[in-house]
């Protein structure tokens, strides 16, 4: 694939969660047409819109909905909870009309127990698909083959990976629930069965796929139990770098892209599922970077590791919160300094060198929801992070005409119709944020160069050749002085997330920030001088 067709390195996605974003048929359920009916809030064109180029849609398949639609039992079905392949064509239609790219999940570990294949499988020891699922005899004891965990505790204890079939005899393996029986990926039917099911959605016009746990691809064939001190053998095996090989080639005949969720959190074993950087994911989300305290040293440093194990020509990526995860600013809300640090997080992530993923509701500041025990929907207690979106004051925040599935919240002024014209709102940082960055060569495709800064400031450089731009962020509630070297005397402030400041020429030696304050100031473009070199050059 040219470079030129790489449009995912410039741009912006946004995760879109189908259960929680739009409700259109009153059910207290999101849904495809809801999505369809709020596309203008992402991208209409203009400035009152947030301007991203593609979103993420979370799972919307047939399914049981154990796991919310990771549990799939159909992967060319819509679910009817949230419409029909119609609905997804008009969804798929109407992003695209407005330059919007779709991207879909994609769930290649495992499947639902009651997935035809599964069903297939389970029927019968001799069944046709009886290989396409993991199938062991019972330990001499009469438990399970070995001691392999499941991903999923279930009531916070350590739950085995396998559960026993009484009609066959012989235990099934699933890394996470119960319900989703894990594919044997060493047989090369159910290789050509889920490529054939990337074909089905890119034939509908999707642009790419985010590839969930792609790590748990593949199992030791002998199951060996895991030692510790060695590297487990129920996931991270060569086996995975092979499938993501065959699904780069399909991929690659598209025009399509891949982002990989590799929760691994040693950076050196997530960054080779970039394979050489043309082989295997386009992008692989960096989970170690959404789980470091609030510090500049923190952030500074993830970044520059990440920065330096990429393969030549592999391309970053950052994200902050996702479906899985408490909300950043949430997370980060020490002595109620959650939303002020949220509008620093928001100038880092759509400034760093890399794709920024962004979480539906980030953008006006929604924070977790908290749902009692008692009451959790999802097996893990995730529903927090998963709250419908709010789009207006009042009860239901415009989400549903019905009663919303999970708790909306109430928290005063976290909508999109209260901010929408506050300039000092966090949707205006946002929408002026991510059109600054469309307009930026440096930001969109820029080297990047990490400067040295005293106190809790991080501070970097981005640079194209006709462009410089100076980003400085104070992570402290105090006022800091950027003494930074190497700049010239002056810059122009460009964004601060401070809604008081105004644009204008701001002195450099040093810059003043106040506390929690981020900001983009833009540099003469030196002539001759050294660039700070990205992979196009820059």
């Amino acid at each position: 694939m040219g470079r030129a067709e790489e449009w995912w390195r410039s741009a912006v996605f946004y995760q879109v969660y189908p259960w929680s974003f739009q409700d259109s048929d009153g059910d207290g359920v999101g849904d495809l047409a809801g999505i369809l009916r709020r596309l203008d809030h992402l991208d209409d064109g203009t400035e009152r819109s947030l301007g991203v180029d593609a979103i993420w849609l979370s799972p919307f398949y047939r399914s049981p909905m154990v796991d919310f639609g990771y549990d799939v039992a159909d992967h060319r079905e819509v679910d009817p909870r949230f419409g029909t392949l119609q609905d997804f064509d008009a969804l798929v239609d109407g992003c695209h009309a407005r330059g919007i790219r779709v991207v879909i999940d994609f769930v290649p570990n495992h499947t639902s127990d009651r997935h035809p294949w599964f069903l297939e499988s389970r029927s019968q020891r001799s069944s046709a698909k009886r290989d396409w699922y993991v199938w062991a005899d019972p330990a001499p004891d009469g438990g399970p083959p070995n001691g392999w965990l499941s991903e999923f505790p279930l009531g916070g204890e350590p739950t085995p990976a396998w559960t026993f079939d009484p009609g066959s005899g012989q235990y099934y393996l699933h890394s996470f629930l119960p319900q989703q029986p894990d594919l044997n990926w060493l047989n090369p039917a159910v290789r050509e069965a889920m490529e054939d099911v990337l074909r089905f959605w890119l034939e509908r016009g999707v642009d790419g796929f985010r590839m969930d746990a792609v790590h748990r691809i593949g199992h030791d064939p002998h199951l060996r139990d895991n030692v510790e001190g060695e590297p487990r053998r129920d996931q991270d095996l060569e086996l995975a770098h092979e499938v993501l090989r065959g699904f780069r080639r399909v991929l690659d005949a598209y025009g399509a892209m891949s982002v990989g969720e590799v929760y691994l959190l040693d950076p050196e074993r997530m960054i080779r599922y970039y394979g050489d950087g043309s082989d295997e994911l386009h992008l692989a989300f960096n989970f170690w970077f959404l789980r470091q305290p609030w510090s500049a040293r923190a952030f500074r440093e993830s970044a520059e590791r990440f920065e330096s194990l990429l393969p030549a020509g592999a391309w970053p990526d950052y994200t902050l919160s996702n479906h899985d995860h408490s909300r950043a600013i949430s997370r980060y809300d020490e002595r109620g300094l959650g939303p002020a640090r949220a509008r620093v997080a928001a100038m880092m992530l759509l400034t760093l060198r890399g794709t920024p993923f962004l979480y539906y509701g980030e953008e006006i500041g929604m924070p977790d929801v908290p749902v009692p025990r008692e009451r959790w929907l999802d097996p893990v207690g995730r529903d927090a992070c998963r709250s419908p979106m709010r789009w207006e004051p009042g009860p239901r925040g415009g989400f549903t005409t019905g009663e919303p599935w999970l708790p909306i919240g109430d928290a005063p002024g976290v909508d999109v119709r209260s901010q929408d014209g506050d300039p000092a709102s966090m949707l205006a940082l946002y929408r002026r944020l991510l059109w600054f960055r469309r307009r930026s060569r440096a930001l969109r495709s820029g080297g990047i160069a990490f400067l040295d800064a005293e106190q809790d400031v991080f501070a970097f450089e981005r640079r194209a050749q006709d462009e410089r731009l100076l980003v400085v962020l104070n992570f402290s509630e105090h006022p800091a002085r950027a003494s930074l070297r190497g700049l010239p005397p002056e810059g122009g402030l460009e964004v601060s997330t401070d809604p008081g400041r105004a644009a204008g020429a701001v002195s450099l030696r040093p810059l003043d920030l106040e506390g929690l304050e981020g900001a983009i100031v833009r540099l003469p473009v030196r002539v001759g001088g050294a660039q700070a070199q990205g992979p196009d050059g820059t």
